[in-house]
């Protein structure tokens, strides 16, 4: 009992495995299939069409024939010969076969000598007997089609012609047609194949690369040709391939850069570490309270900029992940929530506010992000007891602007193209707390909301730091 159970299992597994016997065509033998079934379809159709209206043709030819040979033997004189009067149309009808039906006390048909006696029935008789005009018919006894005229009183002319003639040369005809047919759909199936192969050597050349960057990773483009459907698939395959190649080069990247930047914080925390623990052995020097409190004090401050360069690296990974549902978002209210944050650390530096109402569709934190880091780095280059502006205001095109300016040194030209790449930081940045991350983290959140972010010079001589977004007034 438990075999037909492992049977029915497996088949509801798979039911279209090899159980039913079947098996999957591949797209070229599909293509090649339906060229061939396509052309069989039409070559059967236009066969049978050809076919049937030859037949009927050559059949009513064999009627039209018989029917006006017949009435040229009703018409026909009578001939004397040494027995007796017989119709003229005795004497030219050596490829049928005539007769004389005579209806009175008895049936007799007269017939010529040198011919064959041509069949006769009820319908013959009818015709001679005067009760039916004419009879035509196919005679299934002879397999010939037999007419019959009336000639006079209790008299018809019989005539009968053997369709195996036409029936010859319907055969042959239907052997052409299935000759003809049979070679077009060869024909059809070899242009079906020579086309499939033709038409999916690029999609064959798209699973090769897909199957070569499954296995080996390499991100090489393939070669387009023409520019047909099949190259424009073959481009965005390519585009593709270049989208990952550049994702990947950016995680590489961000992964040395992560290393490089990691390496000083940790190399000088365990030096400092490394420094207390020997202080602690017997017998070692101790340290004084002061230099213990400096080292501790770096300690602290090495933590802290670790925890900050982890946080940016999780908050870049975080916004490089797709997002699908997005929100109505007030730019006001996300910059007031970052003004509050920023005051926070900001001690004696204060901030001139100017906002206009803006709203767009968007990720509220990632946007609050990128506003805050704007302000801590405005902060962080303005020098105690200065004002850091801060605008917002539509500018007419469909964008609104957020300027953020500081009353800092200001950005040098060298280092105006550079200041959002990943850990880039300038020289007068080197010396303050910071990841390098902050800028890039701003770019970042702007262009997924289709804007921009731009560095400049204020006009007190600090830094600019425009923000563009797309949007409405509210």
């Amino acid at each position: 009992m438990t075999e037909p159970a492992q049977v029915a299992e497996g088949a509801e597994k798979d039911p279209r495995g090899d159980r039913w016997g079947t098996r999957r065509f591949s797209l070229r033998g599909r293509v090649t299939l339906l060229a061939a079934a396509s052309v069989a379809g039409a070559v059967a159709l236009v066969s049978l069409g050809a076919y049937l209206v030859v037949k009927e043709n050559l059949y009513q030819q064999v009627d039209d024939n018989l029917l006006a040979r017949a009435q040229a033997a009703v018409d026909s004189p009578q001939v004397q010969t040494e027995l007796q009067q017989v119709p003229g149309a005795f004497l030219a009808s050596a490829d049928l076969q005539i007769g004389q039906l005579t209806v009175g006390e008895k049936i007799r048909l007269t017939y010529p000598q040198s011919g064959s006696r041509p069949p006769y029935g009820a319908d013959e008789i009818a015709v001679a007997s005067g009760t039916s005009p004419f009879s035509l018919r196919t005679d299934p006894r002879t397999d010939s089609r037999v007419v019959a005229l009336p000639q006079g009183p209790g008299q018809a002319m019989v005539l009968a012609q053997s369709l195996g003639p036409t029936k010859r040369t319907l055969n042959e005809l239907s052997v052409v047609l299935f000759l003809i047919g049979g070679a077009g759909i060869l024909v059809a199936a070899g242009a079906g194949t020579a086309v499939a192969r033709a038409g999916l050597r690029p999609v064959d050349r798209l699973t090769s690369a897909a199957e070569r960057v499954a296995s080996t990773g390499d991100l090489r483009p393939i070669p387009v040709s023409g520019d047909d459907e099949l190259a424009r698939l073959t481009q965005s395959f390519n585009t593709m391939l270049g989208t990952v190649a550049e994702s990947q080069e950016r995680q590489r990247q961000l992964v040395a850069d992560a290393g490089h930047e990691l390496r000083t914080p940790l190399t000088s925390l365990r030096t400092n570490l490394e420094l207390l623990l020997s202080a602690s052995r017997p017998g070692a020097r101790t340290l004084s309270d002061e230099d213990r409190s400096d080292i501790e004090a770096d300690i602290r401050g090495q933590l802290d900029e670790l925890t900050q360069l982890i946080g940016d690296l999780v908050e870049l990974a975080r916004q490089d992940e797709p997002r699908i549902e997005h929100e109505r978002v007030e730019m006001v209210d996300v910059v007031e929530r970052a003004l509050d944050r920023a005051r926070r650390r900001a001690g004696e530096i204060e901030f001139d506010v100017s906002l206009q109402p803006w709203v767009l569709t968007g990720d509220t934190s990632a946007l609050e992000r990128a506003v805050l880091n704007l302000l801590d780095n405005a902060v962080k280059f303005s020098p105690e007891g200065s004002t850091v502006g801060v605008r917002l205001y539509p500018v007419g095109d469909g964008t609104a602007v957020l300027e953020v300016e500081d009353a800092g040194p200001g950005i040098a030209d060298e280092d105006l193209p550079k200041v959002f790449d990943r850990f880039y930081r300038s020289s007068e940045a080197r010396t303050l707390p910071g990841s390098g991350l902050g800028l890039a983290i701003v770019q970042h959140a702007a262009q997924r909301h289709g804007g921009d972010v731009y560095a400049g010079r204020a006009p007190a001589g600090g830094a600019l730091m425009t923000l563009r977004l797309p949007g409405a007034t509210a």
